[in-house]
């Protein structure tokens, strides 16, 4: 059993959220909001920007702003180093 996200995180993809504001055809006055969340890569970002093709292609309402947030959840550790020993009795 394998978790497609934990896979995508080991391959250095990210946890990125999208803030997609909108207009609807119905309802032009309305700025409407759309949260979005997908691993993807950061600067690249070709996941969200395929999905975002996908809007323009197949969806009837206008982007009005895009707003990204992107977080690597599995990264090196740090560490510090430990001057001395403390012994517990």
């Amino acid at each position: 059993m394998s978790d497609r996200g934990f896979l995508a995180q080991l391959q250095g993809y990210g946890m990125t959220t999208a803030e997609i504001h909108y207009y609807r055809p119905d309802a032009p006055s309305l700025l409407q909001l759309f949260v979005w969340q997908e691993y993807d890569l950061a600067s690249d970002f070709p996941v969200l920007f395929d999905f975002l093709d996908h809007w323009r292609r197949e969806i009837t309402a206008a982007l009005h702003s895009v707003r990204i947030a992107h977080e690597q959840l599995i990264r090196p550790t740090e560490w510090s180093a430990v001057d001395g020993i403390l012994s517990i009795r």
